[in-house]
């Protein structure tokens, strides 16, 4: 198979990065097609043969595309996939929207269907911030997100068929596309993500689950995740505003300042510098991982399992398919600060064997995505060359 891959746009890093880097293991010969590329905010990506839109060459387009939402569509419309048999599109917004023709198979790898148009759109309307121009915006806004909608009912009919990162992605596919959905986990590093110590190496590889190993820890809680509003960081700060309780809390984003400015001193945020060792080593001396938001899948979650640590999260979106209840982790009902707090409270992280933790995120390792995902590649490509 002559493959390409596509994606919305390459210029960070995090979970559908991951999928990419092992689709390339995969195919390493096969070109990525994206709207924009930085090459400086996206440097694992200089092993790919990166193919932007003319989008690239509009002015802050490669490191603000959102102020070229209408403009998004018409990029990747406008690529050609003709010496391409299969083309496998990872998105979550208007990457799916390439046009091929019926010899080449377009597989969608969908992270969830676009979020401000679908899910989240009624968090997105009403928590966006431009200050005194609000009003103005929001005249704007409401048409634009009208208009994007139709093209994504257009666009989401395009691919041959659908793969979904998660069952909560899956019914969001049926639910919005009206599209059935194949499921495949995406990786989780766990030769990179593991557990603290010698010690651990026996209990892990040799399977032996009764030996109860002793967690080791610096007595704090930890949060990984984008600063954004629909990550409902705002209320784990307010239950470790009340409850006094160390946190830190590693992540960049838009709402980073005004997460400081309601947190009290007991909770520290990390955004600058940090290193792959340094954010193994906060996974690896927390008490454990802290979540509340709906997460598409959770990749943070199987990430601090695979370091031997349980997880606090909220019993909402993927996030609750890879956390097993009372074994790797506690999930609680509500997306509340008190019902946050009573989690906490029962919370006892001498119950939890690192060892269980670890052996559940292998589950979700590359080598098993790799092995699930190119046989799925090539079986739809087997019968799809005798339908065309």
């Amino acid at each position: 198979m002559k493959v390409a891959l596509v994606y919305d746009r390459v210029n960070k890093f995090g979970g559908a990065e991951r999928v990419l880097l092992a689709l390339h293991k995969i195919w390493p010969e096969a070109p990525l097609y994206t709207a924009v590329y930085d090459s400086q905010g996206a440097p694992w990506a200089k092993n790919f043969s990166v193919i932007p839109s003319f989008a690239q060459k509009f002015p802050l387009a490669k490191k603000q595309h959102e102020i070229y939402p209408s403009l998004m569509p018409f990029a990747f419309e406008s690529f050609n996939f003709d010496k391409f048999e299969v083309v496998i599109s990872v998105t979550s917004a208007e990457a799916k929207g390439i046009i091929t023709k019926p010899k080449t198979l377009h597989l969608c790898y969908c992270l969830t269907p676009t979020r401000y148009l679908w899910s989240s759109y009624e968090h997105y309307i009403n928590n966006y911030r431009f200050g005194v121009l609000n009003p103005l915006a929001k005249l704007v806004i409401k048409p634009l997100l009208k208009k994007l909608k139709e093209w994504d009912q257009v666009a989401c009919q395009r691919p041959d068929d659908y793969i979904a990162i998660s069952k909560t992605v899956q019914k969001r596919i049926e639910k919005y596309y009206q599209r059935p959905a194949e499921i495949i986990y995406p990786p989780v590093d766990t030769s990179k993500f593991r557990c603290q110590g010698p010690a651990f190496t026996s209990q892990i590889t040799g399977g032996k689950n009764h030996v109860k190993a002793r967690p080791l820890h610096k007595g704090y809680f930890l949060v990984v995740s984008r600063l954004v509003s629909y990550k409902r960081i705002d209320i784990i700060i307010q239950a470790f505003n009340e409850l006094g309780w160390p946190l830190k809390i590693i992540g960049e984003g838009k709402e980073r300042k005004n997460l400081e400015k309601i947190a009290k001193p007991n909770i520290k945020f990390i955004h600058q510098g940090l290193t792959d060792s340094e954010l193994l080593r906060y996974y690896q001396e927390c008490l454990g991982l802290v979540f509340i938001g709906e997460e598409d899948l959770g990749l943070v979650a199987l990430e601090a399992q695979a370091c031997g640590k349980p997880v606090i999260a909220c019993k909402i979106g993927g996030i609750a398919e890879v956390v097993v209840d009372g074994q790797t982790g506690v999930l609680f009902g509500e997306q509340t600060p008190e019902a946050l707090k009573q989690a906490l409270r029962q919370f006892k992280v001498e119950k939890f064997n690192p060892v269980t933790c670890r052996q559940n995120a292998l589950q979700y390792s590359e080598k098993v995505f790799i092995n699930k995902f190119k046989s799925f590649v090539e079986g739809k490509w087997k019968y799809y060359q005798k339908t065309i």
